[in-house]
């Protein structure tokens, strides 16, 4: 019965996972009578289907009650209490709304608080009474790209907040916290302090951008971040500790029960240790829930303990199974169980010496993590890392048996320097090692996504001996495997332009044979810039090759990603107007001819010397058929001089709003000289400068064009096939998902 309402719950929450919308509540309730309608029947199937729909139900209105806080929020600034959860001290902090103008929240949603606003110094536990202004859950949108809106909606952070007023209503840090700063002060001198931190504490906010590449880069990322690995491993030193207390008390006083409540006890600390953070709270429920199946004294199977865990965390949360974190490690343990019953090391491991055993039954546990994870990596993080396999062979042993149990005495020892020490020195020959194995990180495209199943298949293939009786499904599946490393072949004729959603910045490529020309590299920030995070994993994503490269000019959110790209991907040429160094010409009257598209530039003039958004590099594309008008921040000025030279055809079917659809350019004259069809805005919501303009975009709408942007859309794609068009948002129509929407007020952009 148990594991009858476990599946039924889980069958009923993954369509949160593909739902374009949440049902309303009107149908929810209409739904909640069926499946009461449903359990009352005496069918087992028909009970089935009305725990499914109940469960359904329950997730719907988990998520509907979250929606419901966008919806409550005035565009205006409000009165509000928070309570601050996490924060670097500095411009980030983290906080939950106690109660919004005067009114108690339940449940409390999260805020992300950034700048200088609150009283200083601000540290977990305060609680303060703010005017806030509060904007909604947004995120950039792109394929092959790190998915924050959904994180953030996982995460329960539903706004952002700018902080007007603020006022301490409680100083005092939490206990938390306040062990959190002696132990950042005791710990000054060593240089893996920010690691240290991150084990102790879940702060990664020190750790430099070095470490975090080189982990990701390995496969060990998930050893530096407290998640469910770190709570067992603090639940078996409790119990290690609880059996060497057994060891000197009466064989009448010896049971299981004493080193399991020491086990909870010590992951419960570690938990609080840690923040609190989701994983860590999953991973201590689902501890739990293990703990109280282990005292019911029924023999309960490997599979009934996962299913109760898994059912027992969405029940408690359906919105979980939107985090990465919680699918990772719900499908880490299932791999575990299924490749140790599957693909079992034969006995005679068993029985060589323990300096041979341990390597060989590590090797064996990674292999399988490895080859049965590829599905959801690939899915996730959009690439695999070759060399994870030997890397976690000697990190896992390090961390989990010198440097957290070191570090973990260290705390409660209160400041056992020489443990300090040593954890500090094996954390330093760990990442001196990770560095000099050769970088390993393979990106992954898109179409090789299935592929990654092979290793399921492979597996249940050779166990259940179907390959002695089916030798030609392994021909059929070696030939598939062939196949699908083969590029997708499209029509000669069909070409496209995808506007990537980088924020306020500009980065359109344009598509054909799978070969690309960018036109401007989107924006640089202080860590990263628009080529990291964007372009380059959405070309890789798409298996697509870089050939080329068109500045429009100067500003850096438009050549913020250039220098990044020349260091990561082959060497491509270079057109612009700026007149640097092995840069090729972009000035009016130059022509040229890329994958049978013509290209000719309409400003600036060669003779004169332009700076900034003037120096614009105007280029129209033409395939014969249509034609595209890129126009990067060119402004009014010289819009009507580039119009006023004589012969000038700026005709296309499509501009790329110039400037961003700020009012110094898109002249009543420059849109009925285009006289295009329609319109693309590469801009950020709540960008500072309030873009695009409302006035623009009627201005747009009244000459005749169709307006689309990359706020409302997030990456948008221009499809050509001779003389048929059509444009896919990725919040529409390439992934409608219902987490994926645009949250708050629909005009909202400040």
């Amino acid at each position: 019965m148990l594991r009858t309402v476990c599946l039924t719950l889980i069958t009923g929450l993954i369509p949160l996972w593909w739902l374009p919308a949440i049902p309303s509540i009107p149908w929810l309730v209409a739904l909640l009578g069926a499946a009461l309608i449903l359990l009352s029947g005496r069918e087992v199937i028909s009970r089935k289907a009305g725990l499914v729909i109940l469960f359904f139900c329950w997730g719907g209105l988990s998520a509907a009650q979250d929606l419901a806080f966008f919806q409550q929020i005035p565009v205006t600034p409000v009165n509000a209490e928070v309570v601050i959860v996490r924060s670097d001290g500095q411009q980030y902090h983290e906080a939950k709304i106690v109660s919004l103008s005067g009114r108690l929240l339940f449940p409390q949603p999260g805020v992300r608080i950034y700048g200088t606003g609150l009283p200083a110094p601000v540290c977990a536990g305060q609680r303060l009474k703010v005017k806030i202004k509060l904007r909604p859950l947004h995120g950039q949108l792109n394929e092959g790209n790190f998915d924050s809106q959904r994180f953030y909606l996982a995460q329960r952070l539903l706004f952002s907040g700018r902080v007007i007023t603020a006022q301490t209503l409680s100083g005092g840090c939490s206990l938390q916290s306040q062990w959190m700063s002696a132990v950042q002060r005791h710990t000054a001198s060593l240089p893996m302090q920010p690691i240290m931190m991150a084990l102790l504490f879940g702060d990664r906010s020190e750790m430099s951008e070095q470490h975090k590449q080189l982990l990701n880069q390995t496969g060990t990322a998930h050893l530096m971040a407290i998640s469910g690995m770190h709570i067992t491993l603090a639940a078996g030193l409790g119990w290690l500790i609880a059996r060497a207390c057994q060891m000197v008390m009466p064989a009448c006083r010896i049971g299981f029960r004493f080193p399991l409540i020491c086990a909870l006890i010590m992951a419960l600390g570690y938990t609080w240790l840690s923040g609190s953070n989701p994983p860590a709270l999953r991973a201590m429920f689902a501890l739990i829930i293990w703990s109280v199946l282990r005292l019911s004294g029924r023999k309960w199977s490997s599979w009934d303990v996962w299913l109760v865990c898994i059912a027992g965390l969405l029940f408690h949360d359906p919105l979980a199974l939107l985090s990465d974190s919680f699918c990772l490690s719900a499908l880490a343990v299932a791999v575990l169980i299924f490749w140790y019953q599957w693909v079992p090391l034969s006995g005679v491991v068993r029985r060589w010496p323990w300096y041979l055993r341990y390597p060989v039954q590590l090797l064996h546990l990674q292999a399988g993590i490895m080859l049965l994870l590829l599905p959801l990596q690939i899915q996730i993080f959009h690439g695999i890392s070759l060399s994870a396999l030997l890397a976690n062979l000697f990190a896992v042993p390090l961390v989990s048996f010198i440097v957290v149990p070191s570090l973990i005495a260290a705390l409660f020892l209160n400041d056992v320097s020489s443990l300090w020490l040593l954890a500090d020195r094996v954390l330093s020959i760990l990442f001196r090692s990770l560095a000099a194995l050769p970088d390993g990180w393979f990106s992954v495209e898109k179409r090789m996504l299935w592929l990654s199943f092979f290793g399921w298949i492979g597996v249940v293939y050779w166990r259940t001996g179907a390959f002695k009786h089916y030798k030609a499904v392994l021909v059929v599946a070696i030939t598939a495997i062939i196949l699908g490393n083969q590029r997708p072949l499209k029509p000669p004729s069909v070409w496209q332009m995808t506007m990537l959603d980088v924020g306020h910045g500009l980065a359109v490529a344009l598509i054909r044979n799978n070969r690309v020309l960018l036109y401007d590299t989107g924006g640089v920030w202080a860590k990263s810039d628009a080529a990291i995070q964007t372009i380059i994993p959405w070309l890789k994503w798409h298996n697509l090759t870089l050939d080329a490269i068109v500045l429009s000019h100067e500003h850096l959110d438009h050549i913020g990603g250039l220098k990044s790209l020349q260091r990561l991907l082959p060497p491509v040429s270079v057109r612009s107007s700026l007149g640097w160094d092995n840069h090729l010409p972009c000035y009016r009257g130059t022509h040229w001819e890329w994958e049978g598209l013509q290209f000719e530039v309409h400003w600036p003039p060669p003779e004169e010397r332009l700076r900034g958004n003037n120096n614009s590099c105007v280029v129209r594309v033409s395939d014969g058929y249509h034609r595209l008008l890129l126009t990067g921040d060119l402004e009014a000025s010289a819009e009507f001089a580039m119009l006023r030279r004589k012969n000038m055809n700026l005709e296309a079917d499509f501009i790329q709003v110039p400037h961003h659809g700020s009012r110094t350019s898109s002249t009543e004259a420059l849109l009925k000289a285009v006289a295009g069809k329609a319109a693309f805005a590469s801009t950020s919501r709540y960008n500072q400068w309030r873009l695009p303009s409302a006035k623009i975009v009627n201005r747009y709408q009244k000459n005749g064009y169709q307006w689309y942007d990359t706020p409302h859309s997030g990456q948008l794609t221009l499809s050509i096939d001779h003389e048929k068009w059509q444009v896919f948002g990725f919040r529409e129509q390439i992934v409608p998902r219902w987490y994926h929407q645009w949250f708050g007020v629909i005009g909202d952009n400040e």
